[in-house]
C-alpha cells in the first residue's frame, strides 16, 4: 500500500509562527468567555430571583478572585471581538496574503490592548467612583 500524506502537525513549524499563536488565541478566548457565560447566567439569575438573592450574588461576585475573573473576561472580549472582525474582513478575501496578514495579527494585538484599556477604564475605575 503507498505511502499517503500525512496532516501537518505542530512539529512541521520550524518556529512559533504568528499565525498559530493568533489562531491558538482566538480559540482559547472563545472557550473563556464561554467560561463567563455562567457567571453572567448566575447574575442573571440572582437579578431574577429577587433582592435578597441579589444582594447575596452581588457579595460572591465582589470577592477578589472574581475581580481577577472580570479581568480575564475582559481580556478575553476584547481580543475575541477584534480577532473577530479581522476573520470578518477575511471573510471578504482581504487581508490574507502573509504580510497582510502578520501585519494585522500586530494590529489585532495593538487594538486589543487598547480596547482592554478603555474597558477596564470604564469598568473598574469610573465604577469604583460611583460608589
Amino acid at each position: 500500500m503507498p505511502e499517503r500524506p500525512t496532516s501537518p502537525h505542530l512539529s512541521v513549524y520550524k518556529m512559533f509562527r504568528y499565525t498559530l499563536f493568533t489562531s491558538f488565541f482566538n480559540r482559547a478566548t472563545g472557550v473563556v468567555l464561554s467560561v463567563g457565560l455562567l457567571v453572567l447566567v448566575y447574575w442573571l439569575m440572582a437579578v431574577a430571583s429577587g433582592a435578597r438573592t441579589y444582594a447575596r450574588a452581588s457579595t460572591v461576585l465582589s470577592l477578589g478572585i472574581f475581580k481577577l475573573v472580570f479581568a480575564g473576561l475582559l481580556i478575553a472580549f476584547s481580543y475575541h471581538l477584534v480577532a473577530g472582525i479581522r476573520h470578518l474582513i477575511w471573510d471578504t478575501g482581504r487581508g490574507l496574503e502573509r504580510q497582510q496578514a502578520k501585519r494585522s495579527a500586530w494590529l489585532v494585538a495593538g487594538a486589543s490592548i487598547v480596547l482592554m484599556i478603555v474597558f477596564g477604564y470604564c469598568v473598574f475605575l469610573s465604577g469604583a467612583h460611583a460608589s
